[in-house]
Formats: structure tokens, sequence, C-alpha cells
């Protein structure tokens, strides 16, 4: 999308430099070279005034139209890869603290089970020592 915008651009620029320095100002211009009075014939009675002021205005626009455009493209594409590496990160930390918990979970549980084993193994002994009484 860039990259056709970009192109489109181009072509926009260029045509509006053709479109300036085809009209016709106080030096007669580049529109003097083509015939001088013969752009009066093939644009009409008014010249070549009034057509070409319309393609001016027309590029012109288009012109600060797509600039905006390929701006905002810009911007928006570094705001997008830097909110996805801080999402990212953001990720990342969250993973590693919930490992961190998982970790201390089943290390709380292993002491838990190593004390109910040690607890019953002490019970055994109090049992197997007590003399029987008859």
């Amino acid at each position: 999308m860039y990259t056709f915008i970009s192109i489109v651009y181009i072509f926009v620029c260029l045509f509006l430099i053709l479109v300036v320095l085809l009209q016709s100002g106080k030096g007669g211009g580049l529109g003097s070279a083509f015939g001088g009075g013969a752009s009066q014939q093939i644009f009409g009675g008014a010249g070549a005034g009034n057509l070409l002021t319309r393609l001016t205005a027309g590029f012109a626009f288009a012109f600060m139209a797509l600039s905006v455009w390929l701006a905002f493209l810009s911007s928006s594409g570094e705001q997008a890869l830097e909110r996805a590496v801080r999402e990212q990160a953001a990720a990342s930390e969250v993973a590693a603290e919930i490992e961190l918990e998982e970790a201390e979970e089943a290390a709380l549980e292993a002491e838990e089970a190593a004390a109910a084993e040690a607890e019953a193994e002490v019970e055994v002994d109090v049992e197997v020592d007590e003399p029987a009484t008859e």
C-alpha cells in the first residue's frame, strides 16, 4: 500500500511541475515555447489559463493529500512497531512472573509433602517403639 501511494505521489509531483511550467507568466513561460498564440487556439478562446489553473489546483490538492497520507502511514507504522515491542516485553514479564509463581507453589507443595512424609514416619516409629502391654 505504501509503495503504491509513493508511486502515485511521484507521478502527481511530476505532473504538477509540468502544469506549473506550462502556464504563461509575465515572461511568457514555457507555454509560449509551444507556439505562443497557438495555445489560445488549442485551449479555446479563454486560452490555457483556465484549464491549466484547474489542473494546477487539482494536482496541488492531490499533492497535499498524498503528503498527509504518506506521513500518517509512516508515523503509524513506527507507533505500531513500538507498541508491538512493548506488548511483547510485557508478555515476557508476565510469563516470567507466572513461571516464578508456579515454581514457588511447586516448592511449597514439595515442602508440605516432605513435612507430611516426615510426620508419617515419626508416627510409624512411635507406634513401633511402644511396648506391648498385656
